[in-house]
């Protein structure tokens, strides 16, 4: 074995035989850390002698598939994230903030998976004493759920195989190390080599095994982007940190549907499932307000009602503000230079905030319309209709353009008491005609705020 000096990046593992102050992966400035390394002699090889034979390849056709049994997780808005419950043999990565409730929902799917299944729950950070603690506070008193306080990822693995669980949770990937590599826990090599590790026993035992990994400052996963392609699924947990609600995000799934939302409450009693998110992303007003425009967003494959809300003021700086919370700033901007050159709306010398009500993210064009509506509002001081929902995608040229899952949008619409919808005129060749709710289309902005400016056109 030879050793040999390399210097990783933190952020994307890109290696380099000398130090960066910039890594040409991720252009990320002072990342590249300095790790030591063990190589095989390049002699070292098969033998033309050896005993190893190759497996024989097959078929495509000749592959006999076996039909995997999902298991509930005992949480419907979880299940709802997996693609409609958990996949036996499968690898989940579960991120998020500290103290976002990732521990305490797995420690709850345990309780409920261990009622017919054996379950080991493997803790790095934590002691045993700290997991009986917290079980105590959640009522979670099953028999068949396994502890182990354990960060050698060796006697993990040999844990698992020795004892054969159904599911497995290590919490967290970034505190167990493998003692044959000399980095420190939570380092490049470190965490690809015990994913990896993890990931083989898991396809090798059948076993589900949950992982839950670090956050950095910017909101990703800490280590390198390689553990989100080893593992199946990867869940990202959002919500304000003085808020109970908290958002679980599907970014990737190879068993279900990506960008799949679940929405918890955190309780005294653990996460509890909100089965209706629509009202909780509603903010609680009792009468019109300025600024605020709703929307429906298609979150997975579920319609979601959500408040856009903004303010503008007079700024006191040569450049104004411009703070965007839950939507995409660039867009945000981009919407504001549309109101400027294509409706004269003079917001150059006015701050401009945008928020999503509840602490949700929306990353759809859809929403471009009713942020573009909301700033309006704000801006004119006019509040916009209460019983009115908006969707549409705008151009740089102000026109609007059609949305998907608009059916979905409408019944969702209908459900919630709402009397019009302003759509783009592209969708109105997919709509049958509709008599539950009134329809305004629109084919570009100036018409589409004409309905809600302008007397007589919303009545």
């Amino acid at each position: 074995m030879k050793e040999k000096t390399v210097y990783v990046c933190s952020s994307c593992g890109f290696e380099s035989a000398k130090w960066l102050g910039k890594c040409p992966g991720c252009d990320s400035w002072g990342t590249m850390d300095e790790q030591l390394i063990k190589t095989q002699p390049k002699n070292i090889g098969l033998k033309e002698n050896s005993n190893f034979k190759a497996k024989e390849i097959q078929k495509l056709q000749e592959v006999e598939t076996v039909s995997f049994q999902r298991f509930s997780s005992g949480s419907k808005e979880l299940d709802r994230v997996l693609g409609g419950g958990i996949v036996p043999g499968s690898i989940v990565l579960c991120g998020g903030d500290p103290g976002i409730g990732k521990s305490t929902l797995l420690l709850q799917v345990c309780d409920y998976v261990a009622k017919d299944k054996k379950v080991l729950y493997v803790s790095a950070e934590e002691s045993s004493y700290q997991i009986k603690l917290r079980a105590d506070r959640l009522n979670c008193n099953s028999n068949n759920i396994y502890i182990s306080a354990q960060i050698d990822i060796d006697e993990i693995c040999a844990q698992i195989s020795s004892n054969k669980p159904d599911m497995a949770v290590i919490d967290s990937i970034q505190t167990v190390y493998a003692p044959y590599l000399s980095s420190a826990p939570g380092t490049v090599s470190q965490v690809r080599e015990c994913a990896s590790r993890l990931m083989r026993i898991a396809k090798e035992n059948d076993v589900t095994v949950f992982t839950v990994g670090h956050v950095t400052k910017e909101g990703t996963l800490a280590g390198p982007k390689v553990l989100e392609h080893i593992v199946d699924t990867v869940m990202y947990f959002e919500g304000e940190p003085n808020s109970a609600f908290r958002v679980l995000r599907a970014k990737k799934n190879r068993f279900g549907s990506t960008n799949e939302i679940g929405v918890f409450e955190m309780e005294e009693k653990g996460m509890m499932d909100v089965l209706n998110p629509s009202e909780i992303f509603m903010s609680q007003r009792t009468q019109a307000v300025a600024g605020t425009a709703t929307m429906c967003s298609i979150e997975g494959t579920r319609p979601v009602m959500v408040e856009i809300q903004a303010l503008t003021g007079n700024s006191g700086f040569n450049n104004p503000r411009r703070v965007g919370s839950g939507v995409d700033h660039s867009k945000m901007v981009t919407l504001i230079a549309v109101l400027e050159k294509r409706l004269g709306y003079k917001l150059s010398d006015q701050d401009v905030y945008v928020s999503i009500a509840g602490g949700l993210r929306i990353e759809e064009p859809a929403i471009d319309l009713p942020m573009l509506a909301s700033i309006t509002s704000a801006y004119k001081n006019v509040p916009l209709p209460e019983d009115c929902v908006l969707m549409g995608e705008v151009g740089l040229t102000g026109e609007l353009r059609a949305v998907s899952g608009i059916k979905q949008r409408i019944d969702e619409c209908v459900k919630l008491g709402f009397k019009k919808v302003i759509l783009p005129i592209g969708n109105k060749r997919s709509i049958n005609e509709e008599e539950r709710i009134k329809l305004l289309f629109a084919d570009n902005v100036f018409t589409a705020l004409s309905f809600l400016f302008v007397k007589g056109k919303n009545d």
